[in-house]
């Protein structure tokens, strides 16, 4: 009698160990996005404080805020090295300069997350919409999940 032994895998257990990988890998991408998102959002307020930084220093040597975040007033000068744009869309962050008539005495910036600002460590203003200097824009109200910063 011979016996026939053939060594290997059945067809069950194949489908078993391939639909296991599935649900890990499918687990390891839907964390994977929720970092993404994160990271986006980090760099999001990241942004924000650089210009914060850049409009401080604009400030500084001109005694107002400018109407605009633009290359002439902020990067010509060497405030800051490039306007810095949101990662996912691609335009900018959104700023208001605020005061009264020509003189912006204040500035409201602010930036759409993709996930809640309170989980961030960082301070959201909220800011209420604020009268805007002549030429200065339209100003938003801070609402989540809109990050708002001012001076």
């Amino acid at each position: 009698m011979s016996r026939n032994t053939k060594r290997g895998f059945t067809l069950i257990e194949l489908l078993v160990v391939i639909a296991i990988i599935g649900i890990l890998s499918s687990v390891v991408l839907a964390s994977l996005n929720s970092a993404r998102m994160k990271s986006r959002d980090a760099r999001r307020v990241a942004d924000l404080k650089q210009l914060q930084l850049a409009l401080e220093l604009y400030y500084d040597a001109n005694r107002n805020y400018p109407l605009a975040l633009s290359t002439a007033n902020l990067v010509t000068p060497g405030y800051i090295s490039a306007i810095p744009n949101d990662p996912s869309t691609g335009v900018p962050y959104g700023y208001a300069a605020l005061g009264s008539g020509s003189t912006c005495s204040s500035y409201h910036m602010w930036a759409t997350l993709e996930q809640d600002p309170n989980t961030l460590d960082d301070n959201d203003a909220d800011a209420a919409a604020g009268t805007v200097c002549t030429g200065g824009g339209t100003d938003a109200a801070g609402t989540d999940p809109i990050y708002d910063v001012k001076p």
